[in-house]
């Protein structure tokens, strides 16, 4: 199981943003996005997860060009940017249980226990319009945890979370990745995965780290 970008390009106002980008990412690996303000970096988040159309080069899910077979792609990505994707008037716990509704997941699923996770027990019958930017961002996550996707595409998912926060994800990160997960990221965070495969792509260049 991979994905594979071979030849990506995009250009925004005719200016180039990149060109000829190719990367590999494995089960058990994570992936970082690096670069400047402007450089791209949420723009080739949302062409992996399909979004938008890059304007040249193709990207392959375990050897299938995803444009060929969006529903296996869709199935195995789950997404989260800028904005957290909650209804505001729903509680915490019902914005899991559509979330896990709208999937093809046919697994048990437990809300509780995923809200627990991510350190927003005793808040599953909230609101959301009124919990914190912090706390938006927790149950957010918590939404990836009893999804069957295999490939998580986060954009910052470290804002507005607290320290205690941030080293939570990231042990949830290894956890996704030890169990033959993928993980590509964009953060201004120093992301702590030591466990793990991990490597930095930054726009323009590619730096690969090895951890073990």
């Amino acid at each position: 199981m991979s994905l594979i970008a071979k030849d990506l390009e995009y250009a925004r106002d005719d200016r180039a943003l990149f060109t000829g980008l190719n990367f590999t990412i494995n089960a058990g690996e994570v992936l970082q996005i690096e670069g400047p303000n402007g450089s791209g970096k949420t723009t080739l988040l949302r062409i992996l997860c399909g979004l938008i159309n890059a304007d040249g080069g193709e990207i392959y899910w375990s050897d299938q060009d995803i444009q060929k077979d969006r529903y296996d792609y869709s199935n195995n990505a789950s997404y989260i940017g800028h904005h957290d994707g909650l209804k505001g008037d729903c509680t915490p716990l019902e914005n899991l249980a559509l979330s896990h509704a709208l999937s093809s997941s046919k697994e048990n699923f437990s809300a509780h226990e995923a809200l627990e996770k991510v350190g927003m027990g005793g808040f599953e019958h909230q609101l959301c319009r009124t919990l914190s930017a912090g706390q938006r961002r927790r149950v957010a996550i918590a939404r990836l945890l009893n999804s069957p996707a295999k490939l998580w595409i986060l954009d910052e998912p470290f804002t507005a979370i607290d320290q205690a926060g941030i080293s939570n994800l990231e042990s949830i990160i290894t956890e996704h990745a030890h169990a033959d997960g993928m993980v590509i990221l964009t953060s201004h965070h120093q992301v702590n995965l030591p466990e793990i495969n991990f490597s930095t792509l930054v726009l323009g260049q590619t730096t690969n780290t090895q951890h073990y």
